[in-house]
């Protein structure tokens, strides 16, 4: 249950819509089974699985959880060019002339067809946390293109959704770049981990370090030759731990050990399903916290107003 990765948004103009029903809603877009013809498909499945009975949406105390479910063919490009080859070989052989590119085209297509319901079906189950008090969305996936294909599908059940990336008035690689370059700078409750990238402005490339002091000597070199720290490990005050991008994503999130304690104790009367939700609240609730905190910390939130329904 505990997210891995987070991709923050924030929601605009929200109309109050009951969890009742946005789970009727979902339902008429639940998962279903790749069609032969079908390359991908995303749909709603249940976030709890069989323990939740097939229940597409849990709220508890303002935070909701839902669930997509992304499936998708793999077909590899390098597959459908052999066979492409071989048919084309054996048509200018049969007839002694070159095949157009328009025909290739059109064979192409033919052999992606022909090929489809045969490939192996790839499903990745993509959870989303909606906290509904403080308005803000957050995507349990390290891909920002995977986490707009959920809320594409959230926008279509609801028939509007007003989101923009979460942002802050300072840049996260400023900020990151300062944490690392002047230890006086950092928040009393942030600590720095050991794994850091450093861009360079020009075309040096990308310096990306391990298990190493991120106060040494080193590292202020390479700050002092004008590189910005672009990914930094951080963790606060034992509670959370994550690597920052300069996009504002959390990933290789961890959780504290004290949190994780609290989980296991939590009488749930071996009841698997309350486990499952006292296991999100909790996440939840540590996640509302500390994406405060890191948010005050890059100099409050921008205001932002989305152009469109995006």
């Amino acid at each position: 249950m505990w997210f891995k990765n987070l991709t923050l948004y924030r929601l605009h103009a929200v109309v109050e819509v009951s969890a009742e029903q946005i789970a009727e809603q979902m339902a008429c877009y639940a998962a279903k089974p790749l069609g032969n013809a079908d390359a991908r498909r995303i749909g709603w499945a249940a976030p709890a699985g069989r323990l939740g009975g097939g229940q597409l949406i849990h709220e508890i105390q303002g935070h909701r959880l839902i669930s997509a479910l992304r499936q998708e063919r793999l077909l590899p490009a390098s597959v459908v060019k052999e066979e492409v080859d071989e048919q084309v070989a054996e048509i200018e052989a049969s007839e002694g002339r070159k095949v157009t590119r328009k025909e290739k085209t059109a064979l192409k297509e033919q052999v992606t067809e022909n090929l489809l319901p045969r490939a192996f079906v790839r499903s990745q189950k993509i959870d989303l946390w909606w906290d509904t008090e403080r308005q803000l969305i957050g995507v349990n996936t390290s891909s920002r293109a995977r986490a707009e294909d959920v809320l594409d599908l959230l926008r279509e059940t609801l028939g509007s959704l007003k989101v923009t990336p979460l942002s802050t008035q300072t840049l996260p690689i400023r900020a990151m770049t300062t944490w690392v370059d002047d230890a006086a700078s950092r928040p009393a409750d942030l600590q720095l981990g050991d794994n850091v990238e450093l861009k360079a402005k020009g075309d040096d490339g990308v310096v990306r370090a391990r298990q190493v002091d991120l106060d040494s000597d080193e590292m202020q070199q390479l700050l002092e030759s004008g590189r910005q720290a672009s990914k930094l490990a951080l963790s606060i005050e034992g509670q959370l731990s994550f690597i920052l991008h300069d996009d504002l994503a959390l990933k290789s999130i961890r959780f504290g050990d004290a949190l994780i304690e609290e989980a296991d104790h939590t009488d749930d009367g071996d009841d698997a399903l309350a486990r499952f939700e006292t296991d999100f609240i909790l996440m939840a609730g540590s996640l509302r916290t500390n994406v405060e905190r890191l948010v005050e910390w890059l100099g409050g939130e921008t205001q932002r107003e989305p152009t469109s329904n995006a």
